[in-house]
């Protein structure tokens, strides 16, 4: 009986794949690339540990660094800016950053520095859609691809929260980073990664990408735009009551120490899982977040030592996140011996302008956001341009068109990476000054001085952290 009912159906699937329409589709589909599932697991591990920095590793690294009246508040202000950009990433984010024109014809004067709206809540975006990584015909899912750059996205925003911690408003941090997400964070995510892939690589492309600058992590699209918009930020916010006349030390420096390696365990799927499948050049990244954060580990220890006397546990985790931000742009491009030198040079000029440069400026920049991740991003995307040099051990730049690496040219790339640090620098500056200052005048920065004073955990969340 079921074959009796079945015979239709067959003989009309067969009289459909003998038709020479079919036949042509059925070979197209056949030949279509198909996503590992090795890369698609190695995915959404990545996404999760990336995840994982800002929930658990940011708060904590925060919290402890914090007085224990704010512990809450900072943990707070965390968690809401993960839970509101996750919302605003899938809402249009993902679209603006990561959509534009698929050939020169459609392209506009915006094409380069910002995409369109045609995924706009994720339309179009199904469990069978795929994108292309950097080899061509590997493919993954593209929802995988969603969600671990979502969570690029919710940390970039979380590390603003340091530099005005103890003070903000929780409605006027919200507000500042939905701005800032919108027209700094999507722009500099489309002109640094948004191209056409392997396969369509002379499509048009983000500005920065078109100019051949490397990211390739977000040295740029993250740490020096986030760093760059927390010390406008804290500049325009004013310092915290009693800077430079109190002692404003840490609450807690071992829950500092577990946000710390927290922040370092994810980095692996940060750097590493950036490489959009799993090969020898992912292997690569992780040998090179490794080293370049234990590089920063020593070099802030030892330096510190040198200048005060003593390596403290805070300069050596500061100095971990110093050569994790200064590898993230190369981690792909250079070898671990170049990380190494990365992590070295990162830590060494972060704890300069911590300890040195910070005081004379008279900016409270509370958690060093720019110090470090601003710092660190700045040194870590030009040194890029430096050890990516096949004579130094690194990879090059791989030509899609030749199908081979590129003839380098150590000048000329450093150039690109300073243009892209140049204009990561400025364009976030300048939103940030613009954003800020909308917040101040709609509905204000800071909280009352007495309310400051007796510390936002009670006065905003109601509730304390230590009982």
């Amino acid at each position: 009986m079921m074959m009796k009912r079945a015979a239709p159906f067959i003989a009309t699937a067969a009289a459909l794949i003998a038709a020479p329409g079919f036949a042509q589709d059925a070979a197209v589909a056949a030949t279509a690339p198909v996503p590992d599932k090795g890369d698609t697991t190695w995915m959404l591990i990545s996404a999760i540990l990336v995840m994982m920095m800002t929930l658990p590793g940011l708060a904590l690294f925060y919290g402890g660094l914090v007085r224990a009246k704010n512990m809450l508040s900072v943990l707070m202000q965390v968690l809401a800016v993960f839970s509101m950009v996750a919302i605003l990433w899938v809402a249009f984010g993902y679209s603006l950053a990561f959509t534009g024109a698929a050939s020169a014809e459609d392209a506009t004067a915006l094409t380069p520095y910002i995409g369109g709206l045609t995924k706009m809540f994720l339309a179009g975006v199904t469990t069978g859609s795929n994108i292309e990584g950097f080899s061509a015909g590997v493919v993954i899912p593209e929802l995988s691809f969603v969600v671990f750059q979502m969570a690029f996205a919710c940390i970039a925003g979380a590390l603003i929260v340091g530099a005005t911690a103890e003070r903000l408003k929780f409605s006027a941090i919200l507000l500042f980073v939905v701005i800032w997400f919108v027209l700094a964070y999507l722009p500099m995510a489309h002109m640094v990664w948004w191209w056409g892939g392997p396969s369509a690589y002379d499509a048009p492309s983000g500005l920065l990408f078109g100019h051949g600058a490397l990211d390739f992590a977000g040295g740029t699209v993250i740490h020096i735009n986030a760093g760059v918009a927390g010390l406008v930020a804290a500049m325009v916010a004013g310092p915290r009551i009693g800077y430079r006349k109190e002692l404003l030390a840490p609450h807690n420096l071992s829950l500092t120490l577990v946000g710390g390696c927290l922040l370092w365990i994810g980095w692996f799927g940060f750097n590493a899982g950036s490489n959009l499948e799993a090969n020898g050049l992912t292997a690569l990244a992780m040998v090179n977040t490794v080293v370049a954060a234990a590089a920063g580990v020593l070099a802030w220890s030892f330096g510190e030592w040198a200048f005060r006397g003593h390596p403290s546990l805070l300069g050596g985790i500061s100095g971990a996140i110093a050569g994790l931000v200064g590898v993230t742009p190369a981690a792909g491009f250079v070898g671990p011996m170049g990380a190494i030198a990365i992590g070295l040079v990162a830590g060494l000029l972060c704890m300069w302008f911590v300890i040195s440069m910070k005081p004379r400026m008279g900016i409270d920049d509370s958690l060093d956001v720019f110090g470090i991740h601003g710092i660190g991003g700045i040194v870590g995307a030009i040194l890029t341009g430096v050890f990516a040099a096949p004579s130094l051990g690194g990879t090059g730049v791989f030509d899609y068109g030749a199908n081979a690496v590129a003839e380098f040219s150590m000048g000329a790339q450093v150039w690109n990476q300073t243009l892209g640090v140049v204009i990561a620098i400025l364009w976030s500056g300048i939103v940030s000054f613009v954003a800020i200052h909308i917040v101040k005048a709609l509905i204000g920065l800071r909280v009352a001085d007495n309310d400051e004073r007796q510390g936002l955990d009670i006065t905003t969340h109601g509730e304390n952290a230590y009982n």
